[in-house]
């Protein structure tokens, strides 16, 4: 079974995916010379209400195809946006038979729009949406984490994995997405080095996704 082939599921993410292309096109709202890392974090996320920032669409097969095959019964995402790489999750988890997603969001125009996007595909069970900050939200995510994803803010993806870290299970998947921002270098430089005990490697899809193995 592979939901990702179902019409209703094929149909959401079609839609979505279709959309992120366009909005490619489309000049940033970011205002031009002010200071990204610099602007926090609720002020990005507002700022970018309407940004997609999805993940690709290999990208999201990879996820999926590695959610089959390591049958997490916990994933957990950092970065929902509009759903679509939350729309992969579930669909993998449900497909397993077991499994729940947990995924946090900062705005809260993209925690409705992924929520009504996950509904739409028949996926919402198999999704927990938390509105908030990431550090605050996932602070009391139970363990074991079989999976975690990596899609927001750039920047926060170390202090998220940190946060994280002491409920990974042994095996588990760390997948960081966009790994050739310049933004992402210490995330990179903690997970390639052997003494933070990963075995990392990068794929050469989309914008470049470090798969890491808890060894």
């Amino acid at each position: 079974m592979n939901s990702l082939r179902a019409p209703r599921v094929r149909s959401v993410l079609d839609r979505l995916h279709a959309a992120a292309d366009l909005d490619e096109d489309q000049p940033s709202p970011w205002p031009a010379g002010r200071d990204f890392t610099a602007t926090p974090a609720q002020e990005r996320a507002d700022l970018m209400a309407g940004v997609y920032m999805p993940i690709s669409a290999r990208g999201g097969d990879l996820l999926y195809a590695l959610i089959r095959a390591a049958r997490p019964e916990r994933v957990v995402e950092f970065g929902t946006s509009f759903g679509i790489s939350t729309l992969y999750l579930a669909a993998a988890v449900a497909d397993n038979g077991a499994g729940h997603v947990v995924t946090t969001e900062l705005s809260d125009v993209k925690v409705a729009a992924a929520r009504e996007n996950l509904a739409e595909a028949g996926l919402q069970d198999s999704v927990t949406v938390l509105a908030g900050d990431a550090l605050t939200t996932l602070a009391d995510v139970p363990g074991p984490i079989g999976l975690l994803l990596l899609d927001g803010w750039k920047d926060l993806c170390l202090p998220v994995l940190r946060l994280l870290e002491d409920r990974l299970a042994p095996g588990a998947l760390v997948v960081a997405d966009d790994v050739s921002f310049p933004s992402m270098a210490p995330y990179l430089e903690y997970v390639r080095d052997p003494a933070a005990g990963y075995v990392s490697v990068e794929f050469p899809v989309g914008d470049g996704m470090e798969i890491s193995c808890r060894a």
